[in-house]
């Protein structure tokens, strides 16, 4: 009989809980009881603060009852914005322990964006960090609640007591509105219930042990929905440790990682591309000799690790990894956006165990996770349990959208049936937009964007994100966007060119070096994918929070 990561819950069912998954609360009961005195979240900036699990349900409960007095009853919507930190996971339980709905919002957002995120979702209470406080206290909400102890009515001064009977969420009702940022600017809000998260974070397993003894690091926003789920709920299913980062400074998250001895350490590709280019950037300054066995060295440990199962060079590098702060690391997990096959095949030979996922906000998020023990380099991962897979109109490639069902997917978007009804097939399919393909293993491997899809003059389909991610380890390429650009109208054919906004230290940043650079990529692109022109930008182009360019939003005059 095959065994999965959560069939420890049949213990709970019927005593803890009723349906086919736990809903959050019930989670955190079940997590209580197991390892009650495990500390659960830790903060170290801006001062020390730690709570263990049983002290997690405690606040948690008393947070519900208060929230309960304010008049927050089942299905009313409660607002979080702040950095991560230990008050901000105790905002989103309390919420659920009210039997309300959390809204988090991007606390990057202006202070406009936010108000207008507040009344799509109709929320008149609010978790609000310092920063932003003063302005939303003069906006005359129901009620302020600080995640700061620099405001009044701080999270963790709040000391109610009440015994109300609170009606609580079943599994099928929602647990959280989430907004896209999306890079056409325009957000929409995403309904996901308690068993989308739940049973999402436990299916992921299948792919990646976890275990109450690991110390995850909270880096990336948790209004977001991959640092929620891989993160926050992960931890709360099995018990584990989370260690809140409240500021993206690299001296600071190495200070973090050293601290907390973080075991599971997740991030974007920038995030992890820097990393390990100041490492190798290090390694070079000894000379070409030591530099050279270190890659010989690499090399012999990722063939071992590749086809033996065995991981040497978490011994063998030990030290380089210390570097990194990254020496009692068990995962590095990557997410957000492909990752060059070469930083994710690097980290695997340093003897760290790298992780490539893929979902979306609307899929909880995670749906495709590379085994550690049988990782393919190109792909974002081997579907998770639970998933149903379909290629929409595939071409002779076998590449088409990636359409998806399964326990993770969305109840659909907030207040927009519409919008709605455009993501999903007939038959109950959610559209990702992305174009990809599946291969005999149930391997997922994405091409591009349906939406920045670009139409050749030969009739071939291009995708940006695939050119784009040639030039991510140029140094002296702070950003890039491919986009087409019109070659002829009445044909509807388009050409390729790239936008670049060079990395300002660089020590070329000359059109003549660019164009070099254009030429060594296109050096490797297909005919039909090769870029025609480029434009070099005086300004960055417009991100998300999550890194991500506004692809929608960026103009350039001719040069």
């Amino acid at each position: 009989m095959n065994h999965t990561p959560w069939d420890f819950l049949a213990d709970f069912k019927g005593k803890k809980f009723e349906g086919e998954w736990p809903t959050l609360p019930e989670v955190l009961e079940i997590t209580a009881e197991r390892y009650g005195e495990r500390r659960a979240f830790t903060a170290y900036a801006p001062e020390l603060v730690e709570l263990n699990y049983n002290e997690v349900l405690a606040k948690s409960k008393m947070l519900g009852q208060y929230l309960h007095s304010l008049g927050v009853k089942k299905g009313d919507r409660v607002g979080v914005t702040g950095k991560n930190s230990p008050e901000w996971g105790l905002a989103y339980l309390g919420i659920l322990f009210a039997g309300g709905v959390v809204a988090p919002m991007d606390y990057g957002l202006k202070d406009k964006e936010i108000e207008g995120l507040m009344e799509m979702a109709d929320v008149d209470i609010l978790f609000c960090d310092e920063e932003k406080f003063d302005h939303f206290k003069g906006k005359k909400l129901k009620s302020m609640i600080s995640l700061s102890p620099k405001k009044e009515n701080y999270i963790l001064d709040i000391n109610f007591e009440g015994s109300a009977k609170i009606e609580l969420p079943v599994e099928s009702d929602l647990a959280a509105i989430l907004f896209t940022s999306g890079t056409t600017g325009v957000s929409k809000g995403v309904m996901l219930t308690h068993a989308n998260f739940v049973s999402d974070a436990y299916q992921a397993q299948a792919h990646m042990n976890i275990f109450h003894t690991d110390v995850f690091y909270a880096l990336l926003p948790l209004h977001h929905s991959y640092s929620m789920l891989a993160v926050f709920i992960e931890s709360l299913c099995v018990g584990s440790e989370v260690v809140f980062a409240k500021q993206l400074a690299i001296g600071q998250i190495l200070k973090d990682l050293k601290q907390g001895k973080v075991t599971m350490f997740l991030g974007v590709p920038m995030l992890f591309n820097k990393l390990i280019k100041g490492l190798m950037k290090g390694i070079k300054e000894k000379g070409p000799i030591v530099y050279g066995l270190i890659r010989f060295l690499m090399w012999v440990s990722g063939m071992i690790k590749k086809y033996l199962g065995v991981n040497p060079g978490k011994k063998m590098f030990n030290g380089i990894l210390a570097k990194l702060s990254l020496d009692t690391n068990r995962v590095c997990i990557c997410g957000g956006g492909p990752l060059p096959a070469s930083t994710f095949k690097m980290f695997n030979q340093l003897g760290i165990d790298f992780v490539q996922g893929y979902g979306l906000t609307e899929t909880s998020p995670i749906v495709a996770l590379n085994p550690k023990e049988a990782y393919k380099e190109e792909s974002v991962g081997k579907m998770i349990p639970g998933t149903e897979t379909k290629i929409l109109d595939p071409d002779e490639n076998g590449c088409g959208e990636i359409a998806l069902k399964g326990s993770m997917v969305m109840q659909g978007y907030y207040k927009n049936d519409e919008a709605t009804a455009e993501v999903f097939t007939e038959d109950g399919f959610f559209k990702t937009g992305d174009v990809g393909y599946l291969d005999a293993d149930n391997y997922l491997y994405l091409t591009g964007r349906a939406k920045s899809m670009i139409v050749t003059e030969g009739g071939k389909n291009v995708f940006p994100e695939e050119i784009e991610d040639k030039f991510q380890l140029y140094d002296e390429i702070e950003q890039i966007l491919i986009r087409g650009y019109v070659l002829d109208a009445k044909m509807k054919t388009e050409g390729i060119e790239a936008l670049i906004y060079p990395n300002q230290d660089a020590d070329d940043i000359s059109r003549d070096h660019f164009q070099k650079v254009i030429d060594e990529v296109n050096s490797e692109l297909k005919a039909f994918q090769k870029i025609g022109r480029f434009h070099i930008l005086d300004e960055a182009m417009e991100m998300t929070t999550t890194k991500k360019i506004k692809r929608f939003k960026v103009n350039v005059k001719e040069d």
